[in-house]
């Protein structure tokens, strides 16, 4: 009644992964916050990261995908960011799509920037060249061959 057959279910993680060992796995790390989570605290993730519940704290993560009833207060920070839902915070990314579904309030910091018609943000938007800028004390200057990237969607 409770057995479960060799074919069903992988016993052992060599069976997981093919037999190459747990650092394979690594590579293609893919986690997911349900909509019946909440977390109090940071979260710092070394591969991709979804959030469909709430997160009071810092995100730290390579990917990010905010699903539509998220709710995120805290600072963001991401290689590539995806956000439908909620955010009360500041938001780095170096390409970054803000779909209409989304509310932001805090400033906003990227290299490519796609914003969907109906998002709502209230903060200032700036280059990520410009923050590094400011935070050193210096005028912005930009880069040879660096294009900052803006670009609104339908």
């Amino acid at each position: 009644m409770f057995s479960k057959k060799s074919d069903e279910l992988p016993s052992s993680p060599a069976q997981t992964d093919g037999g190459r060992g747990m650092a394979s796995r690594n590579s293609s790390t893919f986690s997911v916050l349900g909509s019946d989570l909440m977390v109090k605290g940071d979260i710092k993730a070394s591969a991709d990261l979804h959030i469909d519940g709430s997160v009071e704290g810092d995100i730290a993560c390579t990917s990010l995908v905010q699903g539509e009833t998220s709710d995120v207060t805290g600072a963001i920070k991401a290689e590539s960011a995806r956000l439908a839902g909620t955010v009360t915070g500041s938001i780095t990314a170096r390409e970054l799509v803000i779909l209409k579904t989304a509310k932001i309030d805090g400033d906003v910091f990227y290299d490519a920037l796609t914003i969907e018609q109906g998002a709502q943000v209230e903060g200032r938007f700036a280059h990520r060249d410009a923050k590094k800028a400011a935070q050193a004390g210096t005028a912005t200057q930009p880069q040879a061959g660096a294009k900052p990237e803006l670009s609104v969607a339908n």
